[in-house]
């Protein structure tokens, strides 16, 4: 066993003298150490019951003929962190999760790694660690929240209630029915419910062939979730045993498929940001001119919110994950033979799954469309890419050009966007808030939702530096590169500017002649913010291109 290092042979006694102290017997230690990586906290709603969880993957261990050891990551929750300086800790802590696990599990010596993550960063941030480490290690989320009440006729979410502020500003809706949505749309415990960045990276995760059956949809609440984790506690002795490690999983094969699957199930635009990041930690190639490939090619089978009116749970029930595997392995989309956590392949782990409600997951001959959820968008405003959520653009907004309002962060697009000051057509440009001009690239969901909550989400375009929520909807297009910081033709945009957008042919352009954007670029200082201290003021330093996936390559 790998743990044998810190814990066999009699010059070890000071070793196992504190894990004594610690409360572990003779016969626990003797065991293989499985670290149990939780990221439990009392701030985020989809981390809150994480503890019920851990422990539930413990009792599988045990089961097993294994030692569980806990110990913590932090875990920030996007939803809280939206709208101020709070979104740029955001991003980050994906760096700082897969170093601490990284510190903890060579520290000490661990055989095999259990992950409990549920939202946004964590989940990449834990794969990443993975990879890097390369023990056995599986993964078992804390699962999706419910939606259970409707308001105007449309299931709601997180993403309801960020409307429901622009209707409210809009005068569209009174303060009591704002209240109403406020205190109706997040039920309980869970990841948000819609296909935001959490659950699409979850969903992902099975794609990946790193989590069992129903990782990204069996609902928080549910007795399955926890028999999942207990699964999970299981299969990580097996995969000690075997010696079944993740890059023998993940690797370009693996890879693929998570992107087929994501164009299938119409996951976040984050999920490029990801998967670049691990791609890297497996050292695997990997460019943005993929997802295009891929998307190409691949039919768009659902629209879960924000695209449509379904949510996670509604997606459990039609199979899950396994059933939009199995339409895609039928049409052969998927390279069935890629190893998965259950020591068998994928073709074996997806047998006999097929959609059980076509309405929600559609199949290969019915999608919703041809193409894939995801489009990579290049031309003279994007030379190095940005991205949109395609499945989640109104038809008339496809195709797209009208004059640029430029600002310089998201709080001062967001107080114009207040005061009614975006008219239909207008393309509204949010610029230095990339991974380092940002620092941290700032998702937009405020802006974004009360464009949408006004009611301009098929008349006005958003293009940023910055991200987007997985909740996001609209002509909303981000990850803009190079940054405006760096010297990206965004920088040197100005109000008036004419803006086209063409999703169908990945296209997004200025209309800037070449004299006139190195006259521009003559005369205009870049705006480096000088201000920054603690751990944005390294990772400013640091940090990649959001093409390359915002990594830390040093």
């Amino acid at each position: 066993m790998k743990s044998d290092i810190m814990k066999k042979g009699p010059e070890r006694a000071p070793q196992r003298s504190l894990l004594k102290a610690a409360g572990y017997s003779d016969n626990e230690i003797k065991k293989p150490l499985i670290g149990i990586v939780n990221s439990f906290n009392e701030i985020v709603p989809g981390h809150v019951h994480l503890q019920r969880i851990s422990r539930a993957v413990k009792d599988g261990v045990l089961a097993a003929g294994g030692t569980p050891m806990e110990f913590n990551t932090i875990g920030v929750c996007d939803g809280l962190a939206m709208g101020h300086e709070g979104m740029k800790y955001s991003l980050v802590t994906r760096e700082i999760i897969a170093d601490s696990v990284e510190c903890m599990a060579k520290a000490h010596a661990l055989d095999g790694l259990v992950f409990i993550p549920n939202c946004d960063k964590i989940v990449p941030g834990m794969v990443m660690a993975a990879c890097r480490l390369n023990i056995p290690a599986i993964f078992v989320s804390g699962g999706p929240m419910l939606s259970t009440c409707e308001f105007g006729g449309r299931a709601m979410d997180l993403n309801s209630v960020f409307e429901a502020v622009g209707a409210y500003k809009n005068g569209t809706i009174s303060e009591e029915e704002l209240s109403f949505v406020e205190g109706n749309a997040c039920p309980g415990c869970g990841s948000c419910s819609g296909m935001f960045t959490a659950n699409s990276m979850n969903c992902l995760c099975e794609a990946l062939g790193i989590a069992l059956k129903g990782n990204g949809t069996i609902p928080a609440v549910h007795g399955a979730r926890q028999r999942l984790a207990k699964a999970a506690g299981e299969q990580i002795m097996r995969l000690v045993e075997k010696d079944i490690k993740p890059l023998d999983i993940i690797n370009e094969k693996a890879l693929r498929n998570a992107l087929t699957v994501d164009m299938a199930l119409g996951c976040s635009t984050n999920s490029a940001l990801h998967l670049a990041a691990i791609a890297h930690e497996a050292h695997i190639d990997f460019d943005l001119h993929m997802i295009n490939e891929i998307s190409e090619k691949t039919p768009n089978l659902c629209h879960l919110a924000p695209a449509g009116h379904h949510h996670m749970q509604d997606l459990e029930a039609a199979g899950g994950v396994y059933a939009v595997m199995g339409e895609l392995s039928f049409a052969g989309y998927l390279e069935t033979d890629a190893l998965t956590v259950t020591g068998k392949t994928v073709a074996e782990n997806i047998k006999g799954c097929r959609s059980k409600n076509t309405d929600v997951a559609k199949t290969v001959a019915e999608p919703y469309s041809k193409t894939g959820g995801l489009a990579v968008l290049y031309g003279s405003l994007a030379p190095n890419g940005s991205i949109v959520k395609r499945s989640a653009v109104a038809q008339e907004m496809l195709t797209h050009t009208g004059p640029a309002k430029v600002f310089d962060s998201e709080e001062e697009a967001i107080k114009v966007i207040y005061e009614g000051g975006i008219k239909p057509g207008d393309v509204v440009v949010i610029r230095y808030e990339g991974p380092a001009g940002g620092p941290g690239m700032r998702e937009m969901l405020s802006p974004t939702s009360a464009i949408a909550g006004m009611g301009l989400d098929k008349e006005v375009a958003l293009i940023t530096d910055g991200r987007f929520s997985g909740a996001t909807r609209g002509a909303a297009i981000g990850h803009t590169s190079p940054e405006a910081v760096d010297g990206g033709p965004i920088a040197y945009v100005r109000n008036g500017d004419m803006i086209t957008i063409d999703i169908p042919n990945y296209s997004i352009s200025v209309d800037i002649s070449d004299e006139e954007m190195a006259k521009r670029k003559a005369e205009t200082t870049l705006k480096v913010k000088t201000n920054l201290t603690g751990y944005l003021k390294k990772y400013s330093k640091m940090v990649s291109s959001a093409d390359k996936g915002a990594i830390i390559d040093i």
